[in-house]
């Protein structure tokens, strides 16, 4: 892969007087699998994504290790993007709530492993293993960026193996709040209640009644214009029994994890270049 500098880069049409938009190798991770693509200026892809499996543990050095084979089986791209299961800030990991276990999600949290994660920054380790440039987001953050409208306050929740939520207002994303990890109902968080374990442990049937009270709980939080439901288990969502809020409700494609990830490279789209550098 060729180097480039760590500066943004405008988005648009796939060519320009400029010459072709440079392209993004996108990666989408998550608690069960690691998916990879490369995306053209308009953040199609411009080749089959390709997954393989989470493994645990997953410390710091074996992720990079692990998205970088990835990029091997994938065409060359100029810069890189990622999505990640967690609190990220400027590139660096604050929280990783699945890695930080010995078996997945669920098991036991491994001290080292909250030591290594704290502070870690992929963004700068996936850099130097790439030689591309590349800039990381919590994995909402960049699905929500790839569907929003940029009309209003727009709410993106992902459910898959956690719950992910990204908040924007007039396409514009804002600083990330982790609500995976905060108590939802019954002092369990929104990740215990609606995580994927929960989901195959009571059922789709009282799985969507509790994804119909999150809803409830962000429209009395944040009156939002639009919501979007994401991630692996968006297929379960039962939309007729949303109620009157499912006029403001859509269900998207999961691959929006990968095709967010030109985003991150337009700073007129994120707005806070330290939220995702």
């Amino acid at each position: 892969m060729v180097p480039v500098s760590d500066g943004p880069a405008p988005q648009g049409a796939s060519s320009s007087e400029d010459g072709p938009a440079p392209r993004t190798l996108a990666f989408d991770v998550g608690g069960t699998g690691l998916k990879a693509s490369v995306l053209d200026g308009r953040g199609e892809m411009t080749a089959d994504r390709v997954r393989v499996a989470t493994t645990y543990p997953m410390p710091p050095d074996r992720l990079v290790a692990a998205l970088t084979d990835l990029a091997r089986r994938l065409p060359p791209a100029e810069r890189a993007a990622v999505g990640f299961p967690g609190m990220v800030r400027r590139g660096r990991v604050l929280s990783a709530p699945h890695f930080v276990t010995t078996k997945g999600p669920g098991s036991r949290v491994d001290p080292a492993l909250v030591a290594a994660w704290a502070g870690f920054d992929l963004a700068a380790a996936l850099k130097e293993a790439l030689g591309i440039a590349c800039r990381v987001a919590n994995d909402a953050d960049v699905q929500g960026a790839a569907v929003v409208e940029g009309g209003g306050l727009e709410v993106a929740i992902t459910l898959g193996t956690g719950v992910g939520t990204a908040f924007f207002m007039d396409g514009r994303l804002l600083p990330h709040l982790e609500f995976a990890q905060v108590d939802f109902r019954k002092r369990d968080t929104f990740n215990e209640q609606l995580g994927d374990a929960a989901r195959r442990r009571v059922g789709n049937a009282k799985w969507n009644r509790r994804v119909r009270h999150a809803i409830d709980y962000f429209d009395v939080l944040t009156s939002f214009d639009h919501l979007y439901i994401g991630g692996g288990n968006a297929r379960h969502v039962a939309r007729d029994e949303l109620g009157e809020v499912r006029s403001r409700v859509s269900v998207v494609s999961n691959s929006e994890g990968i095709r967010g990830g030109v985003k991150l490279w337009d700073d007129r789209h994120v707005g806070v270049r330290g939220v995702v550098r």
